[in-house]
């Protein structure tokens, strides 16, 4: 553990180390100022990009301190959560026909800030199509327009932008003008990304070229959502609660029951945990530590603890994203600059003059903000509120007959039996594209648990699975699986092409 390190260091390497820091945050300040002055001719661009980069500065320097302070977690100080810390959805008391009226100080808030890219889209992934003609954007759309037509009510939906999402977003919630729906965008901030070898940030000028910049994590978002006016106007109109979710995971719908739950207890921010399955190992997780509710990320677990992290009995739950948040505190915090969140330093690469160099990136989690937070806690919710597509293999499972589409909501058949299948796609379907062009009719799965595809596969139509199903296809073949096909506790490898006559 990093704490013996602590104990080798000598004064002289502290010397020299907080000496180097000092230097090189001096001469990251100074390159912030040019890159300041870059902006001519627009006093109020110049404002905003200059509170951007002292918010950046920021976090830089306090990456500088805990790099040389190695500041991790004591693991032997890490407790599993009490019983107020972490509480059952069962144990909410079901929601009554007049708390009905709470959802007037609601507002849902989705994370839109990513790029369809680990897909092989062009965009903000939040169009790509999921269901039936439907985009993750349509569907978060029609879910909130459907609540507020059961329920008389005007729910509002903000979208947090990335500067790679805006003008696309922009362009498509022009659509939704005649739905039962107020929709509100704004920008997360554009930071520059930094050298990794001298630490001075990539660009030089307001108008580089976007691989120069980065947005910083969906932690930024409490930044975000105060500079951009949008707090503040939420407040004024009664808003008090922000329900946060990522705008990939179609589960994340508006709950009464949990809505109520945090008025009732005034609890200011809840965190959506659910059951870890084998799949689910790395999520973050709620801990208790020094008397306080935090999140434990896989990347702060000391490298001799990481099996015991993954044991899904010690660590049972992991964090969905989906997080409830009052927005009054959200304000004191920000005025209070209380709200440090752990820094995951993340590495790239970027193309200059046909050489890959290698630069860093500073990003924070919303759901590291939780310590700051007065009667924070965890529920446990069911699966069910917790499907994200990530992948091709997530696509497969969301677009199949193992849920059916209700008022923008993915419901699952009640003739299926346990837990979601684990679905396994190989590197042939990682794409978009190339997931439609072997799969054009999505299969059966109702009584599916494990389908795992390698290697140039095709499946007709009308195909269904079950059981475990395994198909693997050398190089250079290619296996067609025939129209009707009925594969049910089988393996297929080699190369197979059954054709009809």
């Amino acid at each position: 553990m990093s704490y013996h390190k602590k104990h080798t260091k000598t004064h002289s390497t502290y010397a020299f180390e907080s000496n180097t820091n000092s230097v090189a945050a001096s001469q990251m300040r100074n390159a912030l100022n040019k890159l300041a002055d870059s902006v001519k001719d627009n006093e109020e661009l110049r404002a905003k990009f200059e509170n951007e980069l002292d918010s950046f500065f920021t976090l830089f320097r306090r990456y500088l301190v805990e790099k040389s302070s190695g500041n991790t977690l004591d693991w032997e100080k890490i407790n599993s959560p009490s019983n107020d810390e972490v509480i059952d959805y069962n144990e909410l008391v079901e929601h009554q026909p007049e708390s009905v009226a709470n959802l007037s100080k609601l507002a849902v808030l989705k994370l839109n800030g990513g790029l369809g890219t680990s897909m092989g889209c062009v965009g903000p992934k939040s169009v790509i199509e999921v269901r039936e003609g439907n985009t993750f954007l349509d569907l978060s759309v029609r879910q909130i327009e459907y609540l507020n037509r059961q329920y008389d009510s005007d729910v509002p939906l903000l979208l947090m932008n990335s500067f790679n999402t805006d003008k696309d977003t922009e362009h498509l919630i022009k659509k939704y003008t005649a739905n039962r729906i107020r929709i509100r965008s704004f920008n997360q901030s554009r930071y520059p990304r930094v050298f990794k070898d001298s630490f001075l940030p990539v660009p030089t000028h307001y108008d580089d070229p976007l691989d120069s910049w980065y947005p910083p994590g969906h932690g930024d978002l409490f930044e975000s959502l105060h500079s951009s006016g949008e707090l503040d106007a939420l407040i004024a109109q009664g808003r008090e609660i922000l329900f946060v979710s990522n705008g990939d995971n179609l589960g994340a719908m508006v709950d009464l029951k949990i809505l109520n739950h945090m008025i009732e207890t005034g609890a200011e921010y809840i965190m959506e945990l659910t059951h870890k399955t084998r799949a689910d190992v790395k999520g973050g997780t709620l801990i208790s530590y020094d008397g306080q509710v935090r999140l434990l990320e896989v990347a702060q677990v000391p490298k001799e603890h990481i099996d015991e992290f993954k044991n899904i009995r010690k660590f049972k739950n992991f964090n969905t994203n989906n997080l409830w948040i009052n927005l009054k505190a959200v304000k004191r915090l920000i005025e209070n600059a209380s709200l440090t969140m752990e820094i995951i330093p993340n590495s790239k690469t970027i193309k200059r003059n046909g050489q890959e160099i290698n630069v860093l990136q500073l990003e924070t989690a919303c759901g590291a903000a939780i310590r700051h937070f007065e009667g924070a806690h965890g529920v446990v919710v069911p699966r069910s509120r917790f499907l994200p597509v990530k992948t091709c293999s997530d696509l497969l499972l969301v677009k199949s007959d193992l849920f059916r589409l209700e008022h923008g909501s993915l419901k699952i058949d009640p003739a299926r039996f346990g837990p979601n299948p684990l679905i396994k796609l190989g590197s042939h379907f990682k794409k978009v594209s190339d997931f439609n062009l072997r799969i054009g009719h999505i299969p059966k799965i109702v009584e599916l648990d494990h389908l795992t595809i390698t290697g140039n596969v095709f499946l007709g139509k009308n195909v269904t699975l079950k059981g475990t199903v395994i198909i693997v296809c050398s190089d250079g073949h290619r296996i067609d699986i025939p129209n009707g096909s009925i594969l049910e506790n089988v393996v297929i490898t080699g190369n197979l092409q059954i054709l009809e006559h």
